[in-house]
């Protein structure tokens, strides 16, 4: 999709009629959000590269970062793509122990030796637990994460029946770690955020290993394991424009300012639907012959695409359990928004 113009500084405001989108219909949202979705910090809509709609809720504003958790998994994935784009990986089908020389599992011909990145990015990996029963808690103990999930893999279930792990998601983290030598924050700092204008993530020590620290209020930058590996599979914080900007990437195949961030070949492997309605790292959802892929996080955390739109839907939200799917406002409030 050409675009003369992609916020890499300052965004675009349209007012609604300009993109063909139903101003009265958008003014409504605000006193839903507010009744129905109460720990919703902020949203940004995006239509044709620009914000049709922007609020903030909870004493938020643009400029506030929030703990978008699972969203992080999404990102981890354009960075292994990026990774492969610019040679430090070979492939998605590269072994996972290819880089962790040093390990060695128990027995010469284990299951472990199979296992690839395509299958940690497709949650596709074998694991002793039951499918989102994952007992991240016992990770988070460990003095090694990455030893403990690699002896985890492996032990029970098949390659490629889904099972979804956010352990398996910090040895992706760890893979680019090992190959390019700098941890993700760093390496998303170079290659992502900065040449699309997005705020660069600080290196904060991590002052301890307990829940406040890994996902609570002391949450800041990019959680990192006692080893420095930035945390594959939550504990990044953005703010609502900067999630647009990454979901804008994605709608633009890749391409910023006339730059080549990802390749459009990655990004179409990431979002193509399959069975699981799991890609590399995003979940993919077909309603209505409706084509959408989404960087989800717990307690309402999105980066939600509609390429056949041209529409992005940024939100950042305070956890809470059981917080109440974000889908349904896009798909009842903002989607009839569009004047087709």
């Amino acid at each position: 999709m050409k675009r003369n113009y992609l916020p890499t500084t300052e965004w675009r405001i349209a007012a609604p009629e300009a993109l063909e989108m139903d101003a009265e219909k958008l003014s409504k949202l605000d006193s839903i959000i507010t009744t129905e979705y109460s720990n919703m910090n902020g949203i940004v809509v995006v239509k044709n590269g620009a914000i049709v709609y922007e609020s903030y809720y909870n004493g938020y504003g643009s400029d506030n970062v929030h703990h978008v958790a699972s969203v992080t998994k999404s990102i981890l994935s354009a960075l292994i793509g990026i990774a492969i784009d610019t040679g430090y990986i070979k492939n998605v089908d590269q072994m996972v122990l290819d880089f962790f020389p040093e390990y060695f599992p128990e027995g010469a011909e284990t299951v472990n030796r199979e296992i690839t990145i395509r299958h940690l990015l497709t949650m596709t990996a074998p694991y002793p637990f039951e499918d989102w029963h994952e007992p991240l808690d016992k990770m988070c103990i460990q003095p090694d994460w990455v030893n403990y999930t690699l002896d985890m893999l492996g032990q029970k279930g098949s390659i490629g029946t889904f099972k979804y792990s956010t352990a398996g998601a910090h040895l992706l983290s760890a893979i680019i770690t090992r190959s390019t030598g700098i941890n993700a924050r760093e390496f998303a700092n170079e290659h992502l955020f900065k040449p699309l204008g997005m705020r660069e993530i600080p290196d904060y020590k991590m002052a301890a290993f307990g829940f406040d620290d890994l996902f609570g209020k002391n949450v800041q930058g990019w959680v990192k394991d006692p080893n420095g590996i930035s945390t594959g599979g939550w504990g990044l914080t953005l703010n609502p424009r900067d999630m647009a900007r990454f979901g804008l990437l994605y709608l633009n195949h890749g391409i910023w300012d006339n730059t080549q961030i990802i390749s459009k070949k990655w990004i179409l492997e990431s979002t193509a639907m399959n069975s699981n309605h799991y890609g590399y790292l995003w979940w993919l959802l077909n309603e209505n012959e409706l084509l959408a892929y989404s960087a989800l996080g717990d307690g309402g955390n999105v980066i939600c695409c509609i390429p056949e739109k041209d529409l992005v839907v940024a939100i950042a939200s305070e956890f809470m359990v059981n917080a109440r799917d974000r889908w349904t406002l896009i798909k009842e409030h903002i989607i009839p928004a569009i004047i087709d």
